[in-house]
């Protein structure tokens, strides 16, 4: 082509510096306090024993679910991974998941309810979604390095950024199909507009962000294992390891306790979001 080629490479770089110069303080203190609750996290579910740590995830699993055959099988899937040797692993990995998810969602919601409830933020939001969305899982990875170097807290921020859509997305859609009956009565009863919200649109809107935040889980744990890559460890670190030394079996070990925490994780959400 004659044209000259455009810097688009070069302007994201000197974004991501820029960034890097005149940011710091708040992602240092964003590293900090994620550190800190990931290794409270840790910490926290580590300190049991892992039969009463089993124990007390079935027996979430059971109330959160009502279903017996989900916590049967949480139970007998995490005595599995303890069978395998991957227990300390699958902790760590679900101390990241629980960590990401919990950031994620105090944004993703409120975005999502920002965009239900107003035109203009729609407008702005919906167009970055479908770029976060459509963009390789691999170059999240990118803009953490340099923020917060290798390691867990790197991994936190890109799977918060690579998770957040789903919920967003869910959110936003949930509280526009609240019928539009309901509002009008709710505001002929004399309702404010938060009220209106946090008492009709929120409750009814619930199985739908549920879902949003069912899929935002299910995206933090596959993110989790990508970045194993740049440190995070995990079950995901073990998959890596096992590729690097050609360990076939342990690999399939690592990759098997994944889908049973993602499976345990899934259908818990799926049941919880399905009561009324």
């Amino acid at each position: 082509m004659n044209i000259p080629r455009l810097p688009i490479g070069e302007a994201m770089e000197a974004v991501i510096d820029f960034f890097v110069t005149h940011c710091s303080i708040f992602t240092k203190a964003f590293a900090s306090l994620t550190g800190y609750g990931l290794d409270m996290a840790e910490a926290g579910l580590l300190v049991l024993p892992p039969w009463l740590l089993i124990l007390v995830i079935a027996g979430l699993a059971l109330w959160l679910s009502r279903s017996r055959a989900v916590a049967a099988f949480s139970l007998v899937g995490l005595l599995l991974i303890w069978n395998m040797g991957l227990w300390e692993a699958t902790v760590s990995t679900l101390a990241l998941v629980l960590v990401a998810t919990l950031a994620a969602i105090s944004v993703a919601v409120p975005l999502g309810v920002g965009a239900a409830m107003n035109r203009t933020a729609e407008r702005l939001v919906m167009p970055v979604l479908d770029v976060m969305q459509t963009m390789p899982a691999f170059v999240y990875l990118i803009p953490a390095i340099p923020f917060f170097g290798l390691g867990k807290v790197a991994a936190i921020f890109s799977t918060v950024i690579f998770s957040m859509p789903p919920a967003i997305r869910l959110t936003c859609l949930g509280i526009k199909q609240v019928p539009a009956e309901l509002s009008e009565c709710a505001e002929a009863f004399g309702s404010s507009r938060w009220q209106k919200l946090f008492k009709l649109e929120l409750p009814l809107a619930m199985p739908t962000i549920m879902a949003g935040i069912n899929q935002t889980v299910m995206l933090a744990l596959s993110m989790v294992v990508i970045a194993a890559m740049i440190g995070a460890r995990g079950l995901g670190g073990e998959v890596w390891k096992a590729i690097q030394r050609l360990e076939m079996g342990r690999g399939f070990e690592a990759g098997l306790c994944i889908v049973i925490v993602a499976v345990i994780l899934d259908r818990v959400l799926q049941k919880a979001g399905a009561r009324k």
